[in-house]
């Protein structure tokens, strides 16, 4: 149990189905589904994200003490050794990283390198400023772009497209969190927040990043050279997402309330994956067929 613990179950999973969606949108006549490469590609980047998550927790294991969000974890505890949970975490990346490297070196470097960000770059960062939100949103967008790597093993728009939807969806999401989480954070001496205050300077960064997210996530349904099956209602439900969730920012610049910001913040994990799921549907044609 305290091994699942380490492994923060649930956030990896929520980047999996990234990979998964990732996976999905590559999927055309030229490129079919391959069942190998799709256990592969999870379950190596399980093991990857993993091992970051772990790594992350061995790093952190003082200040997670220090504060009420996270002073149940097992390194916190003393459930488990920091040498138990570093030797498990890095076992973990290898067989990762290994099964990634059978699909394509591209892969596998992508995921070093966003697990060399995550781990050196952003967890340290933490508590140096808010700039770390901005390196922690690289790793944080990759999974997508592994995904469509791991099936055609070439960069293009598409993937660029869904990498920049989930970097910049990351700003209001986990800042939301950093407001909710203010002052634990602060125990800790951790702020993430861009002014570093909870003001208006905040909240309107937060429902400017939320509003960009409006015309970002409507380019692939013009722009649609390699997801030619993409059509007018999943052009619509996109755009009513993104509208639905940009108003929910507003309502949080009014009140900067800490009911606003978990609203938001609650809204904004139902939005990454359901705009996903919608690009996924709309172009297996599994959609109503109005074409733009």
């Amino acid at each position: 149990m305290e091994f699942i613990k380490l492994l923060k179950l649930r956030l990896s999973t929520s980047v999996l189905f990234s990979s998964l969606a990732g996976y999905l949108l590559a999927i055309d006549q030229d490129n079919p589904h391959d069942n190998w490469i799709l256990i592969k590609l999870l379950i190596g980047g399980f093991g990857v994200v993993a091992c970051a998550n772990g790594l992350n927790q061995v790093f952190e294991a003082d200040t997670d003490a220090l504060m009420d969000r996270t002073k149940n974890r097992p390194l916190p505890r003393k459930a488990m050794s920091i040498t138990t949970a570093l030797i498990f975490s890095l076992f973990l990346g290898a067989i990762g990283l290994g099964l990634l490297y059978t699909l394509n070196i591209k892969c596998v470097l992508f995921s070093l390198v966003s697990l060399c960000i995550y781990v050196l770059g952003y967890t340290p960062m933490k508590y140096m400023g808010p700039f770390s939100g901005f390196i922690g949103a690289i790793p944080g967008a990759m999974p997508i772009m592994l995904g469509w790597l791991a099936l055609r093993d070439e960069f293009g728009w598409e993937p660029g497209i869904f990498f920049s939807i989930q970097f910049i969806w990351q700003f209001p999401h986990f800042w939301s969190i950093a407001w909710i989480r203010f002052d634990d954070y602060k125990k800790a001496g951790i702020n993430l927040l861009p002014t570093k205050k909870q003001d208006h300077k905040t909240a309107f960064q937060m429902c400017f990043y939320t509003f960009i997210l409006l015309p970002l996530t409507i380019i692939p349904f013009i722009y649609n050279e390699n997801l030619n099956n993409l059509s007018l209602t999943g052009f619509i439900l996109v755009f009513l997402m993104g509208l639905w969730f940009f108003i929910i920012s507003l309502k949080f610049l009014k009140r900067r309330s800490d009911l606003q910001a978990k609203k938001m913040m609650i809204f904004s994990v139902i939005y990454l994956p359901t705009i996903q799921l919608i690009y996924i549907l709309d172009n297996h044609n599994l959609l109503y067929e109005i074409r733009i």
